[in-house]
């Protein structure tokens, strides 16, 4: 055996050993680990090396037959013998690999890859959710990021900014100014409409953001994020619709405005998150004939509108086998005589925060089990509150239930 392989099991404090046994013709001969290690090998290595039938390892190796074999085994070495290799290859013989100074390093699990098993998603590939306000977490989400959002409603937000640009594009048809921004004010008696325009700009955006969010919830497979997504696109395109009104010489781009369209579309998150709120609470618009049944724009326009939260009586578990959810109550807002005609009658503008109760008009003509046409009207219906199907009573003490 080479010096080197002696020399250099002499200075380690454990020598690393494989035992096989002869059968056959040969002596049986067993070395056991436990009296290896116990050598003394200072006093053993002249012997060892001595011995002729250990010459290198190249040698024992190639005379060694697999494990159900003859021929005797005892290797020495600085790397020691690969026990594993030897337990699992018949092949393998000989110093086992040298050992890594440093172990590895366990590779972080990537977060954003989606695991093989989706549980929100059904052998058929459909979205497995208990409730509307639930939505798939990012990590199994089929669009986990706005840009693929957005590409899924493309055709939409076109047509919502055709729309938009036809509205606006008349105002260029007209005498228009520099670009200005304006003041608009709130809901004071000073205003032009007393704050109903305000809350028109709210209810437009949340109409538009609710549309937009039943469109992804639906494109997306419920992804998380997509109500944040369609309330953005929502004041996007209602922020671009304003910059008409910075043109018109007797108006200005206003952040008023910009303000209660960002109201109305985080009440749409609102709604679209919070398990429970879109079954118990809707934003409502009534409109309320006039001589002209409807007045698309001006003063008379708003004087049609009443805004209301309303609480559905169906939303809650205790009353859906009650005749209360036919029923919704009201918390609400109007103003009235700020037409032109008013003042120059010398009456005075009012405004009209109200509470009230209203017939829940969708519940009663479709009732619960709602298909086609019956689940759309009903969809529609949670939007709009039909006239006349109210009792109010407002801060003043009048109790309303038509145009004033």
């Amino acid at each position: 055996m080479p010096k080197h392989l002696v020399s250099s099991a002499a200075k380690v404090p454990w020598l690393f050993a494989a035992v096989a046994l002869s059968a056959g013709t040969a002596q049986a001969r067993a070395t056991d680990l436990d009296v290896i290690a116990s050598l003394d090998l200072d006093s053993k290595a002249s012997s060892i090396e001595g011995r002729s039938d250990f010459t290198d390892l190249s040698t024992i190796a190639g005379a060694m037959p697999g494990r159900s074999g003859n021929g005797p085994l005892l290797i020495l070495s600085d790397n020691g013998f690969d026990l594993a290799r030897f337990a699992q290859d018949d092949e393998a013989y000989g110093p086992a690999e040298p050992r890594s100074q440093a172990p590895a390093m366990e590779q972080e699990p990537d977060p954003s890859a989606r695991p093989e098993i989706n549980p929100y998603f059904d052998e058929d590939g459909d979205v497995v959710l208990r409730r509307w306000a639930d939505h798939v977490p990012h990590g199994y989400a089929t669009h986990r990021n706005f840009g693929s959002q957005f590409s899924t409603i493309k055709t939409e937000m076109a047509l919502f900014a055709l729309y938009f640009s036809a509205q606006s594009g008349k105002k260029l048809f007209r005498e228009t100014d520099s670009f200005s921004f304006h003041d608009e004010g709130w809901f004071g008696k000073d205003t032009g409409s007393l704050g109903s325009d305000k809350m028109l700009h709210a209810f437009d955006t949340y109409l538009i953001a609710e549309i937009l969010h039943m469109r992804l919830h639906k494109t997306t497979h419920a992804s998380q994020g997509d109500a944040w997504v369609a309330a953005a696109l929502a004041s996007a395109l209602m922020a671009a619709n304003e910059l008409s009104d910075g043109i018109e010489p007797d108006t200005g781009y206003s952040l008023n405005d910009i303000v209660m369209n960002s109201a109305g579309a985080l009440f749409s998150v609102f709604r679209n998150t919070v398990p429970g709120v879109r079954e118990k609470i809707a934003f409502k618009l009534e409109i309320v004939p006039n001589s002209n049944v409807y007045s698309y724009r001006g003063r008379r326009h708003y004087e049609q509108q009443r805004y209301m939260f309303s609480i559905k009586g169906r939303g809650f578990e205790g009353l859906k086998n009650t005749p209360l959810r036919f029923l919704d109550l009201q918390l609400g807002y109007y103003a009235s005589n700020f037409l032109k005609s008013d003042i120059q009658a010398g009456e005075e503008p009012r405004r009209h925060l109200f509470v009230g109760v209203g017939l829940n008009v969708g519940e009663i003509l479709f009732g619960r089990n709602k298909t086609g046409f019956s689940r759309h009207a009903d969809r529609v219906l949670d939007y709009l509150q039909l006239p006349y199907t109210s009792v109010r009573l407002d801060a003043h003490g009048d109790v309303k239930y038509g145009r004033r």
